[in-house]
């Protein structure tokens, strides 16, 4: 990402400005809700959660249930972070003064595209492409 090539299109210090702000934004919610999920996923039990006290023994449905939640906000926390990654990889490319360059081609990358998805590494044309290789 170092390479010449990915600078030439990239924003710059005072072009990346409102970009950074938003990603500064954008990071300190996300922290937040991963904070929530982790703390909902792994540390409150079904009793915590229901205000529960009794030791009784509950339906295995409500255990089921119980850990559909956990398995779903566990993703959902996995895929947080990956994002949260994505941000602090645009951050960090802000600080270098390679912001806004695509990490394929080295164009600059839409303001539009940028204000949608402001962590992105790619335009429209290149995420457009390994979208394609992805899918076969």
């Amino acid at each position: 990402m170092g390479n010449t090539r990915s600078s030439k299109g990239a924003y710059s210090k005072s072009e990346a400005e409102p970009y950074l702000e938003k990603l500064k934004l954008l990071r300190a919610r996300m922290v937040g809700d991963t904070n929530y999920l982790a703390d909902s996923a792994l540390k409150r039990t079904r009793s915590d959660a229901a205000g529960d006290l009794s030791k009784m023994p509950i339906h295995m449905a409500d255990i089921g249930s119980d850990n559909y939640e956990q398995e779903f906000s566990l993703n959902l926390l996995a895929a947080e972070q990956v994002t949260l990654a994505e941000i602090d990889s645009a951050l960090a490319r802000i600080e270098s003064g390679e912001y806004g360059a695509c990490v394929e081609c080295g164009q600059r990358i839409k303001k539009s595209r940028l204000n949608a998805i402001p962590f992105t590494h790619y335009c429209i044309d290149c995420a457009s492409a390994r979208d394609q290789e992805s899918r076969g």
